[in-house]
C-alpha cells in the first residue's frame, strides 16, 4: 500500500518567493529562518519521496469571493503558477499526480467529503513557495503534487476540527491505496500573523509554540478551538492553522518531531516550521 512518511508545517509567504529569487538568503533578515530548511531538504534528500500532497490556501487567484469551495483538491497533470504579483520570475510547472488524487476524492465522497474537483486550476504563492522551499532550484518537477485547497479566507471557513477531520480521511484513503508510493504531507501557511486592519502586524508566538507542541502530542486539543478563536488568538489569518492540522490529521500513527522552527516576524508573520515523521 501506499504510506505517508511524515508531514512538514511550512510558512508561504510570498515574500520568501522574492528573496529566493534575488539570492537573499544569506542576508542578515533571511538567514535565521532559510538555515531551518537545511536539515528538512536533507530529510527530503533521504526519504525521496514520490508524492507530495500539499495542503494550502489559495488567496484570491484561482477562487475568489465569488467562488469560494470550503474545500477543493486538484485532479490535473499540472499546475501552473499564476501568482497575485510580488515580481517573482516565471517558475515551473508543478508536475500532478491523478491516480492517487482521484482515490481520494473518490474515498472522500464516499466517507461524506464533497470537495471541488478540479481537473484544470492554477496555483499561487501558497503552494508553489512551499515547493521552493524544500527543492531549492525550483527543482520540485521530481515530485508528483496533489494539491488540497482549504478555504482560509472568505467566512464561513472550515472549523479546525473539520480540517483535521479532512486529513484524517486522506490519511486513510492513502493507506487503501495499491502501491509501495512514499507520500509526504504538507501543511502551509501561518503562524500567528495578522496583515490588515486595526491590529496589523499583530503576532503570538506564546500561541504558536504551543501549536508546535500540541501538533506533535495533542493536536485534538487544537481542534477545540474555533475559527473566532483563531482570529482572536492569533491573528486575522491565524486560522491558516488549519492547513497545519489538516496535514497532521494526515498521520495516522504515532508521530516523532524531528525538527522545528520558529522565526517571527518574517513580513509580518510568525513562520513556523515543523518536520514530523510517521511511525
Amino acid at each position: 500500500m501506499a504510506k505517508i512518511i511524515g508531514g512538514i508545517g511550512t510558512s508561504h509567504i510570498p515574500a520568501i518567493g522574492i528573496a529566493m529569487d534575488k539570492g537573499l538568503e544569506g542576508t542578515p533578515y533571511w538567514k535565521d529562518f532559510f538555515s531551518g530548511y537545511v536539515p528538512v531538504r536533507k530529510w527530503l534528500h533521504s526519504e525521496n519521496p514520490e508524492i507530495a500532497i500539499v495542503f494550502y490556501n489559495d488567496h484570491g487567484l484561482e477562487m475568489f469571493l465569488d467562488k469560494k469551495p470550503t474545500f477543493a483538491i486538484g485532479a490535473a497533470p499540472q499546475y501552473h503558477n499564476a501568482d497575485e504579483g510580488w515580481g517573482i520570475k516565471p517558475i515551473p510547472p508543478v508536475t500532478g499526480e491523478t491516480e492517487l488524487s482521484w482515490h481520494i476524492i473518490n474515498e472522500l465522497v464516499e466517507h461524506d467529503f464533497d470537495p471541488l474537483v478540479c481537473q484544470e486550476m492554477n496555483v499561487d504563492h501558497g503552494l508553489t513557495v512551499p515547493l521552493s522551499l524544500m527543492y531549492p532550484g525550483h527543482n520540485y518537477q521530481q515530485i508528483k503534487v496533489i494539491p488540497v485547497c482549504i478555504n482560509c479566507e472568505r467566512h464561513p471557513m472550515p472549523k479546525p476540527s473539520r480540517c483535521y477531520a479532512l486529513g484524517q480521511a486522506i490519511g486513510r484513503a492513502v493507506a487503501s491505496f495499491g502501491g509501495d508510493q512514499k507520500v509526504v504531507v504538507l501543511g502551509t501557511g501561518g503562524l500567528s500573523h495578522q496583515l490588515d486592519g486595526e491590529r496589523a502586524g499583530f503576532l503570538n508566538t506564546e500561541f504558536d509554540y504551543e501549536c508546535l507542541d500540541k501538533i506533535v502530542t495533542d493536536p485534538e486539543a487544537l481542534t477545540r478551538y474555533s475559527n473566532e478563536d483563531l482570529v482572536e488568538i492569533a491573528g486575522a489569518q491565524g486560522v491558516e492553522l488549519n492547513m497545519w492540522l489538516a496535514m497532521r490529521g494526515c498521520l495516522l500513527g504515532e508521530v516523532c518531531e524531528q525538527f522545528r522552527s520558529l522565526v517571527a516576524p518574517i513580513s509580518n508573520t510568525a513562520a513556523g516550521l515543523q518536520l514530523l515523521v510517521n511511525r
